[in-house]
């Protein structure tokens, strides 16, 4: 074990991103959305999680920095527990960016929004500047810090969203719908961003093509259990696990003739 410089947290190098086992849960009114879930996330790995509406994707993602607390079963992010004593650190460590950009942008100027999360941590001054500049770049949005959010289009206020979780430094980063609402040339853009981050990535996702482009693996959720795990262009290929997953993939597209690394 080694300790984290800046939070005095014991971490784990040798440790997955992400190790969920068993984990079940029922919400209050009875309804049981998950069913003993495996799932581990290697460090840096791009990892798709499909499935169905209703398969039980959203509540998982909400597992993973406590929003929502385990029935059954465990959730740790590089070794630790996500548990109430470790809440504020396992915030730090899963950034998760909403499938709505405005869910998350609310300050006056990019450069507020990207600041808040580590001026709320404590940062300030040099440090603090360095930080957010350092996380508009990484998504190529340097040069709009002093604009207003709601003055940029709609792709660009997903990078910003992006940066926001980005200057956390996070363990992992957990994308629900990142191509959603985006025209051609922004799905491009925030593909390219994408592959070019050093953090473990859970985009969950109805885009089958966009899975097959940015993330190797994937993983198919469906009520409320984990069916199916693999590269992600074999499961795309398997036609009777897509068909009895509600998975469908847009006319014409073939996953077969698409090249992936």
């Amino acid at each position: 074990m080694s300790v984290d410089a800046v939070t005095g947290n014991e971490t784990s190098p040798t440790a997955p991103s992400l190790a969920v086992s068993g984990l079940a849960y029922a919400y209050p009114d009875g309804h049981q959305a998950l069913y003993g879930v495996e799932l581990a996330l290697g460090k840096g790995e791009r990892v798709a999680l499909l499935g169905p509406n209703g398969a039980g994707k959203t509540t998982l993602v909400l597992h993973l920095n406590g929003i929502l607390a385990a029935g059954a079963g465990t959730v740790e992010v590089a070794g630790l527990p996500v548990v109430k004593r470790n809440l504020a650190e396992i915030r730090r460590r899963v950034g998760i960016v909403f499938q709505d950009p405005d869910d998350q942008l609310f300050m006056p100027t990019v450069r507020e929004d990207v600041a808040f999360g580590p001026a709320t941590a404590g940062m300030r001054g040099a440090e603090l500047e360095a930080r957010v500049r350092e996380a508009l770049e990484q998504v190529g949005m340097a040069e709009f810090a002093d604009r207003a959010p709601h003055h940029l289009s709609f792709g660009q206020r997903r990078r910003v969203a992006v940066a926001t979780v980005l200057a956390m430094r996070p363990e992992i980063l957990v994308l629900d719908e990142p191509s959603s609402n985006l025209d051609p040339a922004s799905r491009r853009e925030l593909a390219d961003i994408l592959r070019t981050l050093d953090v473990t990535v859970l985009m969950v996702t109805h885009d089958l093509p966009y899975a097959l482009e940015l993330c190797p693996r994937a993983v198919v959720l469906s009520e409320g259990v984990v069916v199916a795990d693999g590269r992600t262009q074999d499961l795309l290929l398997d036609e009777e696990l897509m068909r009895a997953h509600r998975l469908e993939l847009p006319f014409g597209f073939d996953p077969g003739s698409v090249r992936v690394g």
